[in-house]
């Protein structure tokens, strides 16, 4: 069970003790470095606390140095050096406001101000879409800036992503205490960040950010797994004890040296593990496991010769990720074996350099200007390219809603590696098929893409490739996408960059069939809602799309819905109906009536809805100074009104929605049908489910066409839940259309 931890000394009046604090920090500093550890932590004493700036920045209870104190010592057990430690001790304070960074860069150098500076930057992932919330077109523009940024960032030095994850773990331990902004922390260490610990390779702050998170987020689960692992936990320390003495004694008559450590599985891996293969507590094996380590990579196999020896080995649950590491880099063997009085136990075998770098990953093997290792391991390399290959894809498709996709760690479980024809190695995920490496290997191979050979032979462009495959493209001359390809069922593509290439493809391609199609969608909707008046040029700027034909492109393509240009439309409709378009003579206030209408610049007045044309909020509305009846309400486009206007026009009154929403107003629905038993039933039956009072019903059916007319009141809160209401009926078996109800005569205004 993960722990919150306070690691900071004070003395006896609770002050922070920062001598006795910097000679505890580990790692290979010298003098000089320590002076420069004092010199930020003096600094950052001086910053008091003060209300927040930033939306991101929690109030932790404690002030600017405790946080970059409790930062600076997650990034010591990395050896981030120390200009990285500097850079932590001093973010929270610039951060705040209390210390500008050019005083920062005054004091440290342009180094320590460049990553506080990055760590800033990294704070655009808090904008992504994480949840999945609508956004409106204009915001895709700005969200992939800010992940350039923050890719930028990183690629620039991945010590900002460190800085950035070590601040993020201090902000989970630090919110034990607040439910609220548990959640909100939780939800995106959780979909982003424990993620992009896990590609750095970074084991040491993946496994606390996944635990924390999940125990934030999924309290009762978390809480269960961890009663069912304390209530065993005697019992598992005495069976791994039994577990490695028999096999250093084996180790010891085999010649193989190495260090034997039980190895503690981390709640939510066990919890994922449960959910993806859908087993319980009882059938996760690896709960009880040792870690071997070793010096050489011979050994590692000579040890597993032992292993396997001594215990007999289950089938396919052997991995060799030294041979084949995973995504991110890590290295290890992996097996399982039926150990000691016939319990299932995992053995992992891995050399020291192995070990530090899944606990390090990046950390394990820096190159930074000025000190090149060049015999170092080519993991922190091989990141840097993958991080490169995002901005890369960014820059290119613009998409930002699978960021979290790409750094998910499910999808670096499992890897295929096949072969290019000239023998290249080609990383993909499992499950990938041709398309999905012809479009790895360049985009024009993807869209002119026709077929595959593997191995010399013709597979179906669906078919999964397997580790060791030699694909050969198939192309035809022209680059042509199929619609096809785009739909998850039939199997085509597997991996969202791919997917994304079609898409960017099609949209490119069919900007004039979208126009069409995203005019004819709006213009359904705003006929079924008998939406006349409205004014596309201020919908579309409100939606943030440069002019009318962006918007229709934009809906036709499903970058945005016909819903949230419905609900745009309606919130200018009703800030237009109450706006004054001319200061009176005599201000009175707005006055508030109960059909939930402001009658400009005149007394309380009665008002009513006008039963000719039924206005809702949303609609542009006139009043009509009736005699003994107060002021009636109609749609601007009423036919009635415009007669009114031209044999009353004194008596005619500006008049605006109130705010309150909770109101109901009636509204006629006309809805036509092919005649069935039980018709009236289903429809009433869903207006009782979506909770909407009916009025009165009137019925028709024309026995020669077999059809059914039915005219119903019923009361609704504004146009959106009517919109709703019009698609759920629309939906119904039989129905042909569901739309609001104009009245083109003349009823009795009062």
């Amino acid at each position: 069970m993960v722990k919150i931890r306070d690691n900071i000394p004070r003395h006896a009046n609770g002050s922070v003790d920062i001598p006795r604090w910097v000679d505890q920090v580990p790692g290979t500093l010298d003098d000089d470095d320590r002076v420069a550890i004092r010199a930020a932590c003096d600094l950052a004493a001086t910053c008091t606390r003060s209300p927040s700036m930033d939306t991101e920045i929690w109030t932790y209870g404690e002030n600017c140095l405790v946080a970059g104190l409790e930062i600076a010592s997650i990034l010591a057990d990395l050896h981030i050096g120390r200009d990285g430690l500097v850079a932590g001790i001093m973010y929270r304070a610039v951060r705040e406001g209390h210390l500008r960074q050019e005083k920062l860069e005054r004091e440290f150098g342009p180094l320590v101000a460049k990553l506080v500076l990055g760590v800033q930057r990294m704070a655009a992932i808090r904008q992504l879409d994480i949840e999945g919330n609508h956004r409106v077109l204009g915001q895709a523009e700005g969200q992939q800036d800010n992940v350039r940024k923050m890719l930028i960032s990183l690629v620039d030095d991945v010590r900002v992503a460190l800085i950035k994850l070590a601040e993020r773990c201090y902000a989970l331990r630090s919110v034990k205490n607040d439910s609220q902004k548990q959640e909100i922390v939780a939800r995106q260490v959780f979909d982003v960040y424990a993620p992009l610990a896990h590609r750095l390779g970074i084991g040491q702050l993946k496994w606390e950010l996944e635990d924390l998170s999940f125990r934030y987020l999924y309290s009762d689960s978390y809480k269960k797994i961890a009663r069912l692992l304390d209530g065993k936990r005697l019992d598992r320390q005495a069976y791994i004890q039994q577990v490695e003495e028999e096999l250093k004694g084996a180790l010891l008559a085999a010649g193989v040296s190495g260090e034997l450590v039980g190895r503690a599985k981390h709640i939510y891996s066990i919890w994922r593990k449960m959910q993806r293969k859908g087993i319980g507590f009882s059938q996760v094996y690896d709960i009880r496991a040792i870690r071997l380590i070793v010096d050489e990579v011979r050994d590692c196999y000579a040890a597993l010769g032992v292993v396997h020896t001594l215990w007999r080995n289950i089938p396919n649950e052997f991995d060799d990720y030294i041979a084949n590491p995973k995504d991110n880099g890590y290295r290890s063997l992996h097996t399982a074996v039926i150990g000691p009085d016939g319990k299932v136990l995992e053995v992992q075998i891995r050399t020291r350099t192995m070990h530090e770098e899944s606990e390090l990953g990046v950390c394990a093997h820096w190159r930074y200007k000025g000190s090149d290792n060049s015999s170092g391991h080519s993991g922190y390399e091989e990141k840097i390219a993958w991080l490169r290959q995002v901005l890369d894809w960014h820059d290119e498709t613009g998409d930002v809603e699978n960021v979290t996709e790409e750094l998910s760690p499910d999808l670096a479980q499992d890897r295929v590696y096949v072969f290019t024809p000239e023998g290249h190695v080609v990383s993909l995920a499992q499950g990938a098929t041709p398309l999905d490496f012809a479009y790895h290997v360049h985009t024009e191979i993807g869209h002119c893409c026709r077929g595959a050979k593997v191995n010399g032979h013709i597979v179906p462009l669906t078919y999964q490739l397997k580790t060791g495959d030699r694909v050969t493209v198939l192309k035809g001359r022209e680059q042509r996408p199929r619609r096809d390809w785009l739909q998850p069922p039939l199997g085509y593509l597997r991996t969202s960059r791919a997917r994304t290439k079609v898409q960017q493809w099609f949209k490119l391609q069919a900007r004039e069939e979208n126009v069409v199609a995203g005019r004819a969608l709006l213009e359904r909707e705003f006929k079924r809602l008998a939406l006349t008046v409205v004014d596309y040029k201020r919908v579309a700027k409100a939606i943030d799309a440069r002019t009318v034909e962006e918007m229709y492109a934009a809906v036709g393509a499903g970058d945005i819905s016909a819903a949230q240009v419905l609900h745009a439309t309606e919130n200018l409709l009703n800030s237009s109906s109450n706006t004054n378009a001319e200061i009176p003579v005599v201000q009175r206030d707005k006055v508030r009536n109960r059909s939930g209408v402001y009658v400009q610049g005149v007394g309380n007045l009665l008002t009513h809805i006008a039963g000719c044309c039924k206005p809702l909020p949303g609609d542009e509305i006139s009043g009509y100074v009736t005699v003994g009846r107060g002021v009636s309400i109609h749609r601007q486009d009423c036919s009635k009104l415009l007669q009114l206007q031209t044999s009353h026009p004194q008596r005619i009154l500006e008049v605006g929605w109130g705010r309150n929403r909770e109101e109901t107003y009636p509204v006629d629905l006309l809805i036509e049908a092919y005649d069935r038993p039980g018709l009236l039933h289903d429809i009433t039956k869903l207006f009782g489910d979506a909770r909407v009072n009916v009025l009165a019903v009137n019925t028709m059916t024309d026995a020669s066409q077999n059809t059914a007319c039915l005219q119903l009141t019923v009361e609704v809160t504004n146009l959106m839940s009517l919109g709703h209401l019009l698609s759920r009926i629309g939906r119904l078996p039989n129905v042909i259309s569901a739309h609001r109800q104009r009245e083109d005569h003349i009823d009795n205004a009062g």
